[in-house]
């Protein structure tokens, strides 16, 4: 069984790929490595992978057609599971060129591989982010996700909307996941878990949005690769019970499916932050602003269509996670001094 996985530097690709490398599969791992976070950390989750004999890395960006079209040809893979993206809802308002180049194009590139060489199944990184201005809670697969907040969102909803035509037009098997706020051992820096350690390890103050007032359905690492490898292994199929007179956003005629992923118990930022402080024994120093453009107050998933699914559910303890991060953030920084 083999897996390509892009992205496999990232924070959820490199989880992803080490489930599947300990599982005996041959993965395939490609990423760009570009510098919008630590390279060194990137470098360092590729260490860990490389230790595995049935892995194989290609530094290749996905907006790079042609590199991309040597990779599929070199390796045939049955399933590709894409989570090369640009992130990150702030950094689209400074840098959107790079949300076109790597969540549009490259995406479009993936699906061109993916269709020419009769891949299996194809997982990709969606997001919760697509759901807008919308307040109804929790957020399901069957609400509309037509009013995005940022182009990163857009590019996410455009991800979604471009898989489905893929499916429909070519047959190809495509399952997108909206990931909720996904944290953990291996993060990424620019997410909220990090900046707030680093700052209260310094004994600088943290920045706290809207004044405290949000809620977030953070999701745990493992929970989040547990669900991706559960949708891997179920290829998408078309929906015998799809209603062309009132379509099922989630499903189709055609080979397509959209889950969410996330714990389904949102978390208020302020017992997010208590967690941290007492994972690190450390008090906080609270910088309190208002709401950035892009964002939202509350985020909260209703994951039954992938239980119905694949049988599983999110359901690591917030205070569990941000302790198993804050153990793996005091090691691996401690060797960096």
């Amino acid at each position: 069984m083999t897996t390509l996985i892009t992205g496999a530097a990232g924070f959820i690709g490199h989880s992803c790929a080490r489930r599947l490398l300990e599982r005996g599969e041959t993965v395939f791992g490609l990423d760009d490595l570009n510098n919008y976070y630590d390279v060194a950390l990137k470098l360092a989750r590729l260490k860990t992978l490389k230790q595995y004999p049935n892995f194989v890395f290609y530094k290749v960006n996905i907006s790079d057609r042609a590199k991309l079209d040597k990779v599929f040809n070199g390796t045939r893979p049955i399933r590709v599971i894409n989570l090369a993206a640009q992130a990150g809802v702030r950094y689209s308002l400074e840098n959107p060129h790079a949300y076109v180049d790597a969540n549009i194009q490259g995406f479009v590139n993936v699906l061109e591989a993916c269709k020419k060489h009769q891949v299996e199944h194809l997982v990709y990184a969606s997001s919760s982010s697509v759901y807008g201005i919308n307040e109804k809670m929790p957020f399901s697969v069957t609400d509309a996700t037509n009013h995005p907040l940022s182009l990163y969102a857009a590019s996410k909803k455009a991800n979604e909307l471009m898989a489905h035509t893929y499916s429909h037009i070519y047959n190809l098997p495509t399952t997108g996941l909206r990931f909720f706020t996904v944290y953990g051992p291996w993060g990424r820096p620019d997410m909220a878990l990090f900046l707030f350690a680093n700052a209260m390890l310094k004994g600088t103050a943290i920045d706290v949005f809207n004044y405290g007032n949000m809620v977030r359905d953070f999701t745990y690492i493992d929970d989040i690769v547990e669900g991706v490898t559960r949708v891997l292994y179920k290829t998408a199929t078309h929906d015998p019970a799809f209603d062309a007179s009132k379509p099922n956003p989630a499903t189709s005629q055609a080979p397509y499916r959209v889950f969410n992923i996330g714990n389904g118990r949102p978390t208020p930022l302020m017992d997010y932050i208590a967690a941290l402080e007492d994972a690190l024994n450390v008090k906080a120093k609270l910088n309190y602003l208002p709401m950035q453009l892009g964002d939202v107050p509350a985020t909260s998933s209703d994951t039954s269509e992938l239980f119905k699914w694949v049988g599983f559910e999110p359901k690591t303890a917030v205070k569990y996670g941000v302790q198993k991060f804050a153990e793996w953030y005091l090691d691996y920084y401690s060797e960096k001094k």
